[in-house]
């Protein structure tokens, strides 16, 4: 009887031991959509399986570590700032908070422009008249836009965020052809241009505004001189840098972040990493490297990228400007954003062996599809360019009209949040800086994802779902699991507590 009685409290133990287990294997996750169906980074907690015709099994594997995440975010060009200043303070502080509050896109990594850009209402410099000591040098121009955007985007920021400093061209009177299109930095003026750079790092220090980052030049091969450019070679940059603005840096105490290239992810990004890495010597003033996405609406250059990592382990890739161009932006038209109707200036202008890089796409996807596929190629941070423009695309000098995130009417003080604000949030608001991305094993190829695993021990998996069909998924963490899908056309982030 004894024996018995022993026997079923073994049985009832075991039960209930395999019960709690059975109930502790659940993975605990909040669930995030964006979806061409509407929803807008919207919580999701049911979920419709009837329709699913695949089954996505992820493995996140926390052990397996690759980059630190230095942040995402956009762009304070004059254009954005100045469109702020025509609208209501209640559209102005809407957009702000959005951008950079806790209720919003929570933005960590951003640019801005020294002296004038594209996106500006003209051509400017802080030092328009030639003088080698630049005895003048004021960034008043920027004092009435730029410089109020960035105050009250700290102002709303809890965690802060980065700048990353980049320059279109130095003032014509520095250059060969003394424009602001194209043409090269005078090597009688490079001992100028850097202390340039260290005016203007100490000129925003001054006023509470800590540049984090610089890159030497944006766009250094040219833009076939349609806007504000500035050449150089890999040789010329490498020159400039050693010997004039590094030293002029050290010498004046700017402890700040140097990028080189800043240019398109093509076949140039292999000369600019061998001419940037392969002397030590060069490769200590080097802390990464910039690219741009321009070379292709919709290829990834993984070889490329896993190249500029190889050659510096250690060195920031980080990508600072990133747009839909050539297109005037859409009003109130979210269908737009989701459809194959956007095309890039190769689908018109491309030479025709590069045609094939330049098709109509989907600007929702070319957002989610570069962002996963960058980061899971050694990317660290990305960057948008304009974070508000208006109806027109602009306002542009240039009339190089792009869309933005925002699009906002002036006249009518009226704000639209495109798609491509939300898809920007699935990962600005998501994973933070300081983040690693971890390892992962998934069974579905048309699917993408990228996860990381922040400072504070949570998990952020972003999946990216461009098909016409629901995906189950089932998604797998150190033994536990949960079962969710992901609809048509849809972004999610699944974040897993720590």
């Amino acid at each position: 009887m004894k024996q018995a009685t022993t026997l079923s409290f073994i049985i009832v133990l075991m039960i209930t031991l395999f019960t709690s287990c059975t109930q502790n294997s659940k993975l605990e996750t909040e669930i995030f959509e964006t979806s061409e169906a509407g929803n807008q980074l919207t919580e999701l907690t049911e979920f419709d399986q009837t329709d699913t015709s695949a089954v996505l099994e992820i493995v996140l594997k926390p052990e397996e570590t690759f980059q630190e995440i230095t942040g995402f975010g956009g762009s304070f060009t004059e254009s954005s700032a100045y469109l702020l200043n025509e609208l209501s303070q209640e559209n102005r502080e809407r957009i702000l908070e959005a951008y950079f509050g806790d209720s919003g896109a929570r933005y960590s990594l951003t640019r801005t422009h020294i002296n004038s850009s594209d996106f500006s209402l003209g051509n400017y410099s802080y030092a328009p008249e030639e003088d080698k000591s630049l005895a003048n040098f004021s960034i008043d121009e920027d004092r009435d836009d730029i410089i109020p955007m960035i105050k009250d985007a700290m102002r709303i920021s809890t965690d802060g965020f980065r700048i990353i400093s980049s320059p279109w061209t130095a003032p014509p009177w520095m250059k060969d052809n003394n424009d602001w299109k194209g043409g090269r930095l005078l090597p009688e003026y490079y001992d100028t241009w850097a202390l340039y750079f260290s005016k203007y790092l100490t000129a925003y220090n001054e006023e509470g505004i800590d540049i984090w980052g610089i890159t030497i030049e944006n766009e250094p091969l040219g833009n076939d001189s349609n806007w504000d450019s500035m050449h150089y070679t890999p040789e010329e940059m490498n020159e400039f840098l050693v010997n004039h603005l590094g030293p002029q840096l050290e010498a004046d105490s700017h402890d700040v972040i140097v990028l080189g290239y800043d240019q398109n992810r093509g076949d140039e990004l292999y000369e600019w990493v061998d001419a940037m890495y392969e002397d030590e010597e060069v490769a200590s003033y080097y802390d990464g490297i910039a690219v741009h996405w321009y070379a292709s609406t919709y290829k990834i250059f993984e070889d490329a990228l896993q190249y500029a990592h190889e050659a510096a382990p250690g060195k920031y890739i980080i990508q600072t400007e990133a747009t839909v161009d050539a297109e005037v932006p859409k009003w109130r038209d979210d269908e737009w954003y989701w459809s194959k109707e956007a095309t890039d200036w190769g689908y018109d202008w491309a030479p025709e062996e590069q045609k094939p890089l330049h098709p109509k796409y989907v600007p929702v996807f070319r957002y989610a599809r570069d962002m996963i596929g960058t980061l899971n190629n050694w990317v660290d941070g990305w960057i948008d360019w304009n974070m508000v423009l208006d109806r027109q695309g602009g306002p542009n000098w240039a009339e190089n009209w792009c869309v933005a995130p925002v699009i906002v009417d002036p006249d009518a003080d009226e704000v639209y949040f495109t798609p491509l604000y939300y898809t920007m949030s699935h990962f600005s608001r998501y994973i933070r800086p300081g983040a690693k991305r971890i390892g992962f094993e998934h069974s579905e190829t048309e699917l993408m994802m990228t996860a990381a695993q922040n400072p504070d021990g949570s998990i952020a998996v972003v999946l990216f779902n461009p098909t016409m069909k629901r995906t189950s998924v089932k998604l797998n963490l150190d033994g536990q699991a949960t079962e969710f899908s992901i609809d048509r056309k849809a972004i999610q982030t699944i974040i897993i507590p720590s």
